[in-house]
């Protein structure tokens, strides 16, 4: 992932997507977005098929975009493929996922950088797990910061779409 000048947004960021094409989030200015980091052999995995399930019912207000991330007990261990391919086979995801990140540390992504340094009435700072969820609203701000424990079909997320 690369940025070409400081952000001021998330549309500023240029991912690449698991099947290594380039994208911005800004194709979805207008929208929320829920941004999660994602991982196949964790005990929160099931909410692939809840962030799908929310992916299809809240189609028209919000977008989900996966984040693989192996940060947490070598969780997503796979390549970019294998990872699509299990989403799909076992989950049925249909969402948009990224090339696998890092959402910590010395080799943190810029976009995850960004996200958990930015302004929220939740808090701030390192990714505790995998699944963490980031909601957008429609100009792209972060507007509110879940924790793995709150699943996607929550009141708290679904309340705010």
């Amino acid at each position: 992932m690369f940025v070409t000048a400081a952000p001021s947004s998330v549309y500023d960021f240029k991912l690449k997507s698991i099947e290594g094409k380039a994208f911005s989030l800004a194709k979805y200015k207008g929208k929320k977005v829920l941004i999660v980091n994602t991982a196949s052999k964790c005990g929160y995995t099931p909410q692939y098929a809840e962030l799908q399930k929310l992916a299809e019912q809240y189609k028209d207000k919000v977008v989900v975009v996966g984040f693989p991330a192996n940060n947490f007990g070598q969780q997503d261990p796979g390549t970019n493929g294998e990872i699509k391919t299990f989403c799909e086979k076992r989950f049925g995801v249909t969402f948009p996922l990224s090339e696998k990140v890092s959402v910590k540390g010395d080799d943190i992504d810029p976009l995850f950088k960004y996200l958990t340094e930015a302004e929220n009435p939740d808090f701030t700072g390192e990714i505790k797990w995998n699944f963490e969820k980031f909601l957008l609203d429609e100009h792209g701000k972060l507007i509110h910061r879940f924790r793995s424990k709150t699943t996607p079909l929550d009141p708290a997320i679904t309340a705010n779409l």
